[in-house]
């Protein structure tokens, strides 16, 4: 691990509960430039080659979420959070280097290991902002991690357990900021379904365009399937720590 203390950061004013995990199109140098151009950064950086940089002391609040919201969170997740960004050249549009992949999980176990991180507070950029951003992007491995007992993944014989709710009712039970019910249904589609996300550039038009009851993903069958089925592995698990 390599130490590149930035100078971006403040006091926590609450204990870490959650991990945001966010992906850049930058290598580690170009990275750090751009932290300090607009003062932003995270704790951990990760490069292409599974290189991993320090940036900023875990028991300090680093600026990398911004605005967001995320189950019972509503503000001042910068203050609740360690923030994780990974290289990715195509801001994860396509698939993570091996390296990368080791790294981050070794470095996952032992944070939800000391912090005893519930399996439902492992999210992405977009998961917590999804009308402005699309990061770590559809190529991320959740369901890699999920395997390793790190986060969650959707059983899809539970699709058929879950009471009948709406639409908006089941991305929010998975922690999903509804007031643009389009951009949270595309931000979960990035992780759980991404056969269902054409480009990054589709979250760039959601904030002008919410979208109504009538778009095309939200009368997708398989969508609903797997949003059931999710909703409901989410409820189950919302207090269980990850099991590492």
């Amino acid at each position: 691990m390599k130490f590149e203390p930035l100078p971006f950061f403040d006091e926590r004013r609450a204990g870490v509960e959650m991990i945001v995990l966010h992906a850049t199109a930058f290598e580690a140098e170009e990275a750090l430039r751009l932290y300090a151009d607009k003062k932003v950064s995270c704790h951990y950086f990760i490069g292409s080659d599974g290189e991993v940089y320090r940036l900023v002391d875990e028991n300090k609040r680093a600026w990398h979420a911004g605005a967001g919201r995320w189950r019972e969170f509503s503000e001042d997740i910068n203050s609740r959070s360690i923030g994780i960004e990974l290289a990715n050249k195509t801001l994860g549009q396509n698939c993570f280097s091996k390296e990368q992949k080791d790294a981050l999980s070794g470095l996952l176990k032992d944070i939800v290991r000391r912090y005893e991180i519930k399996q439902v507070n492992i999210v992405g950029h977009s998961d917590i902002a999804p009308a402005r951003k699309a990061d770590p992007g559809k190529g991320f491995f959740w369901q890699e991690l999920a395997n390793e007992g790190i986060g969650l993944w959707p059983d899809l014989r539970d699709a058929d357990k879950m009471a009948e709710k709406t639409l908006p009712d089941l991305l929010a039970m998975i922690g999903y900021d509804t007031v643009n019910i389009r951009a949270a249904a595309y931000a979960f589609c990035r992780r759980f379904l991404a056969g269902k996300v054409a480009t990054v550039e589709d979250v760039w038009a959601l904030d002008a365009n919410p979208g109504e009851a009538d778009d095309a993903l939200l009368q997708d069958e398989e969508f609903e399937r797997v949003l059931r089925a999710t909703a409901y592995k989410y409820l189950s698990e919302s207090n269980t720590p990850c099991r590492i």
